[in-house]
């Protein structure tokens, strides 16, 4: 895949999925502009000095204002890549209203002003946008237990194919992969009992993304790409 000269957004940017894909699409050329938030510790961060990763601090991804002006910052976009949000878990008994729209507020909110900011932005030049859903997305009563979570995602999934839609005339592919839980540090230390060879590596998710991404994807528009492993 080639992304020579090309601008990628990555939101998430900085997490163990986000630096994976960063790391990929810098090595196939993009310069990726990474939005995070003021007091974020990035010394993790392995891409943080390098020339092709633009870090912007200070970005809110739930204020519209805030988003807008990210992302038109952005010379010519090439391609939206919206992997922020967040899991809560919790039965619908022990959740309230404020946890619920918590939820939708970091998954969907962020996600569909993304994409809004990124379409306004591409125009009519093209591009491609993908969305992280996830399996309850796609498998519902794998919700349970966490039905705040699963609800906040399978919004993003229904957005991610209206929006393929909308935009199609403008060259604009829109997509999302659906990952199940993915084999990362903080994953294996809440579940330590857990088979971690079934779950998908970051690296493998990310390659994923960045074909829908990328100039190669020409077809693929409207899909929930389901990224499983073994799991």
């Amino acid at each position: 895949m080639d992304y020579s000269g090309r601008h990628v957004v990555v939101t998430g940017g900085t997490g163990a999925l986000g630096t994976a894909l960063v790391g990929a699409l810098i090595a196939a050329g993009a310069t990726c502009h990474i939005p995070h938030r003021h007091g974020e510790v990035l010394e993790h961060f392995p891409h943080r000095d390098h020339p092709q990763a633009k870090l912007v601090p200070g970005v809110e991804l739930a204020d519209e204002a805030a988003v807008a002006e990210f992302f038109a910052a952005v010379p010519q976009l090439w391609a939206s890549i919206h992997l922020a949000g967040g899991f809560a878990a919790g039965r619908v008994g022990d959740t309230g209203k404020d946890a619920l729209m918590g939820q939708i507020e970091v998954n969907l909110a962020t996600c569909f002003l993304c994409c809004r900011a990124a379409v306004n932005a591409m125009g009519a030049a093209g591009g491609r946008i993908v969305n992280v859903a996830a399996r309850p997305a796609l498998e519902w009563r794998a919700g349970a237990g966490m039905a705040a979570y699963a609800v906040s995602k399978v919004a993003v999934a229904a957005l991610t194919v209206a929006l393929a839609e909308e935009v199609v005339d403008n060259g604009i592919l829109v997509n999302a992969v659906a990952p199940s839980t993915m084999d990362t540090p903080a994953n294996r230390r809440a579940m330590p009992k857990a088979d971690y060879t079934a779950w998908p590596k970051v690296e493998e998710v990310a390659a994923t993304i960045a074909f829908l991404a990328s100039p190669e994807n020409k077809v693929t528009r409207g899909s929930v790409v389901t990224v499983y492993g073994k799991s």
